[in-house]
């Protein structure tokens, strides 16, 4: 009990200081209040049992979306695959589910934008590559996959992204590396991209990635910055060079042609000049061979008849004819003037007249002669 010492007047009061306050016990007593177990019969222990063992339960149920796929682990190790919808596995911690989204297309861009030039003080050989008549290029391609096998996707490669992008930049240099620079830069790009997805699929496939390489897509292949000012000048004394190789062959297509035909032409009118001439020289032997036979029959009459002929043949193109009237001769003959077969003599252009001449002028009285 405190102590009072009261005094009469100005005195002071003295009492004994407070005792300290335990705050842990407090504490403790408050926790103790709320934290306090309820005291359960057989019946509420068997209830709470069998919540425990409910949610427990619950926990093997698992619902795989549309764009995933399951795949179930027991104590970590992959045991299954499962498809989109409802379904169970083992209660956790005994089986556990993970879910990759396996139609989700992915990209991976390899050697994006031009190089850096060595002013920038950057090594940029990463995207260089030998080409197959070992001129250097860089190239620039966009790979798409997505997940085709979530186990081997999940377990049998460390770093899946990892692998595409090492196996994609493995698979075009390979590509580019068979193929000419100029084929590469302009008409072969297709079909590098169709060679680099095949060869990139086959190297994951080899891997077991899992992964599914849905297309390639090469953007730009283009020689280092540091030379492309003389790979352009090449370029275009190649484009001039290619068309005087297809003017040259233009002219040489347009001229051969023709001079095939004109040598053609002259052969065949050469083989029927030949047939023509073989064929009067034939003609005129199978005609003179029956004269031949009749002159050898009667020599003084076929001698006769073909001077006949000859003179007849001879007269035919004269264009005087003398006629003997003696009468010795022929002197039945009546002779005959064909006016109709003479022409008048052609009459020479006369001289231009002569320009009269100017007379002179008189001389003046008076003027020495």
């Amino acid at each position: 009990m405190d102590k009072i010492d009261a005094r009469v007047g100005p005195e002071t009061i003295e009492t004994d200081p407070p005792a300290p306050l335990d705050v842990w016990a407090v504490a403790r007593t408050s926790l103790g209040d709320i934290f306090r177990a309820p005291r359960l019969d057989r019946r509420g222990l068997a209830a709470l049992i069998g919540l425990a063992l409910a949610a427990w339960l619950s926990t093997s149920l698992y619902r795989v979306q549309p764009d995933e796929k399951g795949v179930v682990l027991r104590f970590g190790k992959w045991v299954a695959t499962t498809d989109p919808g409802l379904h169970v596995h083992l209660p956790y911690p005994i089986d556990a589910v993970l879910l990759p989204k396996v139609t989700q297309v992915n990209q991976i861009q390899l050697g994006v934008g031009p190089a850096s030039s060595p002013a920038d003080g950057q090594s940029s050989r990463g995207g260089q590559m030998l080409t197959g008549d070992e001129n250097i290029v860089e190239a620039d391609c966009t790979v798409f996959w997505k997940i085709r096998d979530p186990g081997q996707f999940l377990f049998k490669v460390d770093n899946p992204e990892l692998a595409v992008r090492i196996a994609a930049e493995g698979a075009l240099r390979d590509v580019i590396s068979r193929t000419p620079i100029q084929a590469a830069m302009s008409d072969k790009r297709q079909q590098i991209a169709d060679e680099t997805h095949a060869l990139l699929q086959r190297l994951l496939d080899e891997e077991q990635a899992g992964v599914e390489i849905t297309q390639v897509q090469l953007q730009r292949v283009e020689p280092p910055l540091a030379v492309i000012d003389a790979f352009n000048d090449v370029q275009r004394a190649r484009a001039d060079q290619e068309r005087a190789r297809n003017e040259a062959e233009a002219y040489a297509n347009d001229v051969l042609p023709r001079a095939r035909g004109d040598g053609e032409r002259i052969r065949q009118e050469a083989e029927a000049y030949k047939v023509q001439v073989v064929n009067l020289a034939q003609g005129e032997a199978d005609a003179f061979l029956p004269i031949l036979k009749s002159y050898e029959a009667a020599k003084d009459v076929t001698a006769w008849r073909l001077y006949l002929d000859s003179v007849d043949e001879v007269l035919k193109k004269a264009s005087k004819v003398i006629v003997d009237t003696s009468g010795k001769g022929v002197s039945s003959v009546m002779p005959y003037l064909p006016v109709t077969e003479f022409k008048p003599p052609t009459a020479s252009p006369a001289p231009p007249p002569a320009a009269p001449a100017t007379p002179q002028p008189a001389p003046a009285q008076g003027a020495p002669k």
